[in-house]
């Protein structure tokens, strides 16, 4: 019961996470408002958050090794939730970067955290539950929109959003607003009330974390201890960079795939916005449902099936894509594939990788670094290829190079993840045959104690014999010795004198001879 409280609570974490990360799109111009400036020169808050989550990745690993996992899981949900409360209270865009950093790097050690605590509690056998941690980030991202228009109202953004925002440097700047205070109440309380409310729920699962802490600080060390005597692959330097390349691909084509996928309908097949934001939503949708059924796949699917099924249906729509860029039905089908297929992936691949070699915390940070900067540095070279090159379909020949990039790197994954099992299955055969051999041995000592048994047995049966002859001699002596006398004791009742003369005298009669 206490395990799967455990898991409850990690879903609570990642829902959370989920939220945390997609509430800073929706209310991104109501923060550029905040700040006095525009949407185009504040984007680097997004940049500042990545930074921050790479870095809280690397500091999660190396902690996770360290700290029990409940008070860093607690310590990290607690940090974003002061950032959650401090972020709408920003006025200068400096103080709002330095605060997504930060924010950033909670959600990096909340992030790596989680995924090692999950495979810490199920081990191999997790599959199910990791997918459901991830679908509980998926659900947490899809909710956020929602909450932010309950709290903005669906025309808010809008009408602080001019199409001057865009163009123009700055938003009402002059040469005083570096001169104003770091912190202030928003314009806006709404926007206060959006990151509030969020912040409140990570700091309710921040205290139950801690409360799992106290309760349960002897019990890390046995599972940290089991965990070291665990299995480690023959390649496992070798599975980790490969798997790190293998999720930067993914995640880059994945996140490129999602925020480019709106310009691209518009641009260069033509859409209308709302159908081009429609084909946004069912792949962001087809995606979040895709990821709650694998909850139920992966009961009965291993993991390496699901990823190669994942692949083969990327590699499928995405060669669609690129063959029928401009044919609306076909661009409607292949995202909805695509989104399919992209959304199991990353927890099969950690689920995977963990039957063939123990993922610690700096493994699991390794991959996660991975996976950051392809979500940062893909989105951003295609952004400016796609500047320079507004014909070609930049963004789905990505998603087809990354669908070959990783549709060829995981055979090779497999194959050098299963052949430390081959020389395992060969020792295996090597000790079942010294086992046989072990038997035979055992059988021929038991067919020469059996062969001692018999001789002893025949032995004993030859003194049998041996002693009965002896016995039948006797008796034939002394029949013979009885039939003897028998005559001689007539011959002694009719002749006495001589009896009794050659009965006294026996030695005599020798010795005079």
């Amino acid at each position: 019961m206490l395990r799967w409280f455990t898991t409850l609570m990690l879903f609570a974490s990642f829902l959370g996470l989920g939220l945390s990360v997609a509430i800073v799109g929706p209310t991104f111009q109501d923060l550029a408002t905040n700040v006095n400036r525009n949407i185009s020169s504040l984007s680097f808050i997004f940049v500042g958050r990545a930074f921050g989550y790479l870095s809280g990745s690397v500091i999660g690993g190396l902690l996770v090794e360290v700290m029990n996992y409940f008070l860093l899981l607690g310590i990290s949900m607690l940090a974003t939730t002061v950032g959650l409360y401090l972020v709408p209270f920003c006025k200068t865009a400096v103080l709002l970067t330095v605060m997504m950093c930060v924010f950033g790097t909670s959600i990096g050690i909340l992030d790596t955290g989680g995924n090692v605590l999950i495979l810490a509690l199920w081990g191999d056998k997790g599959a199910p539950h990791m997918q459901a941690l991830h679908f509980s980030f998926a659900l947490g991202a899809f909710l956020a929109p929602l909450l932010a228009k309950l709290a903005l109202g669906p025309t808010a953004s809008a009408e602080n959003c001019t199409e001057s925002d865009f163009h123009h440097p700055a938003l009402n700047r002059s040469s005083e607003a570096d001169s104003e205070a770091l912190f202030g109440v928003p314009n806006d309380t709404n926007l206060l009330w959006a990151y509030a409310v969020i912040g409140t729920y990570m700091f309710l699962v921040s205290v139950i974390l801690f409360g799992l802490f106290f309760k349960n600080s002897s019990k890390q060390e046995k599972t940290r201890a089991s965990a070291q005597t665990s299995r480690r692959a023959k390649y496992h330097n070798a599975l980790l960079c490969l798997l790190f390349l293998f999720f930067f691909f993914y995640v880059g084509a994945e996140v490129t795939y999602g925020s480019y996928v709106f310009s691209f309908a518009t641009t260069h097949a033509g859409m209308k916005e709302s159908e081009a934001a429609g084909l946004n939503s069912i792949f962001w949708g087809t995606f979040a449902v895709c990821r709650g059924l694998a909850i139920f796949f992966a009961t009965c699917l291993q993991p390496g099936t699901m990823i190669v099924l994942s692949n083969i249906g990327s590699l499928t729509s995405s060669l669609f894509l690129v063959l029928f860029d401009k044919k609306p039905i076909c661009l409607w089908i292949a995202t909805a594939v695509y989104g399919a297929s992209m959304a199991t992936t990353f927890p099969s691949g950690i689920s995977w990788i963990e039957q063939y070699t123990t993922i610690h915390g700096k493994s699991a940070a390794f991959f996660v670094v991975g996976a950051a900067l392809g979500e940062m540095a893909i989105p951003a070279v295609i952004g400016i290829l796609q500047g320079k090159y507004p014909d070609l379909p930049v963004v789905l020949y990505t998603s087809l190079g990354a669908s070959i990039a990783t549709g060829v790197l995981f055979p090779v994954l497999y194959k050098l993840a299963t052949s430390p099992l081959d020389h395992q299955r060969k020792e295996n055969r090597k000790s079942e045959d010294q086992k046989a051999l072990l038997s035979s041995s055992g059988l021929n000592e038991y067919e020469e104690e059996n062969e001692e048994e018999d001789a002893e047995k025949w032995n004993e049966m030859d003194f049998e014999m041996i002693e009965t002859d002896d016995t039948m001699r006797h008796s034939i002596i002394d029949t013979s010795r009885s039939s003897l006398t028998e005559p001689t004791a007539e011959i002694y009742n009719q002749y006495p004198s001589n009896a009794l003369v050659f009965e006294s005298s026996p030695v005599n009669t020798g010795s005079s001879i």
